[in-house]
């Protein structure tokens, strides 16, 4: 099932950053995943996604960790914490290290994942370490070091709602890796207004480009959204877009048949 949001875009300003495709946003009702409501603008375009893609790094352990080639305790745990909640950069690279850079990259692009499609838009990629070194593998479409879609970025939201991106046990340690953030701003501040919630989430920002990605739990609705953004006004953009994409969530989930 598809719904617009167009006119909260407008609302915010933001129908020009839409066009010049310095805005991608998607919003995905999953109350019912069986029946999923997606909103999507410029869902499909690849962005340099900062630290987003620091999610796919996650993955990769878990896949190793279900694999039985790492094993989940002492400094792997908590560089997985540090990764995502403090978004540790030097925590991401020993993660990436030790699943192995080519070996993500596979399981990126597996028949098994899909996300990341080099025949067509492309989706969540880790070309690079998270620090001053050179990218070892860009992206095919875009030639970018960290990238990600929004839709992709959803996808694997919705794979981890629906409990099938992983094992079971590996789904319980995502997500609590992914709660609980320690960067208090944009859709986490955007949020704040709202008491109850529960947020699983990761960030990014490097310049001018701003992204977020979360899935939002609270009592009778659990929806993701995803934003990426190429301004310096990004960060404000999306606190403002995580308030606007929450109401929307809610009416939109009072209104599902």
């Amino acid at each position: 099932v598809v719904f617009c949001i167009p006119k909260r875009v407008e609302q915010q300003g933001l129908t020009n950053a839409i066009r010049a495709k310095q805005l991608a946003l998607v919003l995905v009702i999953v109350t019912d995943p069986e029946k999923p409501r997606l909103a999507e603008l410029n869902g499909r375009n690849m962005i340099y996604a900062a630290s987003l893609p620091k999610i796919a790094i996650l993955l990769g352990a878990a896949v190793a960790i279900d694999q039985g080639r790492l094993e989940l305790k002492g400094e792997l745990q908590v560089d997985l914490h540090k990764m995502i909640r403090q978004s540790c950069n030097s925590c991401a690279t020993r993660v990436l290290e030790q699943v192995g850079r080519e070996e993500l990259l596979e399981i990126l692009q597996s028949p098994e994942y899909k996300f990341y499609d080099q025949t067509k838009t492309g989706g969540l990629w880790v070309g690079k370490d998270y620090g001053p070194s050179t990218a070892y593998q860009r992206d095919p479409i875009s030639g970018l070091s960290h990238g990600a879609t929004a839709f992709q970025a959803a996808r694997f939201y919705y794979k981890l709602q629906t409990g099938s991106l992983v094992s079971p046990e590996q789904s319980e340690m995502m997500l609590s890796t992914l709660s609980d953030s320690a960067i208090r701003h944009k859709f986490v501040r955007g949020l704040a207004p709202y008491p109850g919630l529960e947020i699983y989430r990761k960030s990014g920002t490097w310049k001018t480009y701003h992204a977020d990605s979360a899935l939002v739990r609270t009592e009778g609705l659990a929806y993701i959204m995803i934003a990426l953004a190429n301004n310096k006004n990004g960060s404000y953009w999306l606190e403002k877009l995580a308030t606007s994409m929450h109401e929307l969530a809610v009416l939109q989930n009072a209104n599902t048949p």
